[in-house]
């Protein structure tokens, strides 16, 4: 396989989700969400390999987008499984889904209760034993030691950016809240001096 072939077949996945793609963690059986989806540039590998993906953003512009790649790579996909919505109020059944998807969305919750509201909403659609894949900021290896603290949970990163940052007492917290558990070791990527970014591989355990 050529690398354009490779491009074309994966897009501009987040390499820890391939990761865990590599890893078999994802099943065509299952049913897919991801949750802050943007233009859907997590969903071309599934979409590309015949897999149940759905995705939710705020922005209805992006979710055009998503769609558009959909029926590009599939002509008969249901682009109605790709929907304008947000985090923390989507449009589906308790239990929908078999996994979740969060690259990148929740470090931008607005404060504590705003992230809280997301992840409720998150393991509401979330079946029992659903696996949860969840990559954000954190203020591990001392980073929001060093960054400017906005209150309530948002920090004024030295790369720049305003991000809200996963404490450990927070993920202590959600997963005694929702019953996760890790399927592999968790892992965090320090760029020095600048940020980190925490990746979580749970299992509602319920």
């Amino acid at each position: 396989m050529t690398i354009q072939e490779l491009n074309k077949l994966l897009g501009n996945i987040d390499i820890y989700l391939l990761d865990q793609i590599l890893k078999g963690r994802f099943t065509k059986e299952m049913k897919i969400l991801d949750a802050g989806c943007g233009e859907g540039r997590n969903t071309i590998y599934f979409l590309h390999e015949g897999y149940q993906i759905f995705g939710v953003d705020y922005n209805p512009i992006a979710i055009q987008m998503a769609r558009i790649y959909a029926q590009t790579i599939q002509k008969n996909y249901d682009i109605f499984r790709f929907q304008t919505a947000m985090v923390d109020d989507m449009p589906f059944h308790q239990g929908a889904f078999d996994a979740i998807i969060s690259s990148a969305v929740l470090h931008f919750a607005k404060d504590t209760a705003h992230f809280l509201r997301m992840m409720a909403e998150m393991m509401k659609v979330l079946k029992p034993k659903g696996i949860f894949f969840l990559r954000m900021c954190t203020g591990f290896a001392g980073i929001d030691q060093i960054s400017e603290d906005r209150g309530n949970g948002v920090f004024d990163l030295p790369d720049g950016s305003r991000r809200f940052l996963l404490s450990e007492g927070l993920l202590d917290e959600i997963m005694k809240k929702y019953g996760l558990i890790f399927l592999e070791a968790p892992k965090t990527v320090l760029v020095h001096g600048k940020r980190t970014m925490g990746t979580f591989i749970f299992l509602k355990n319920e």
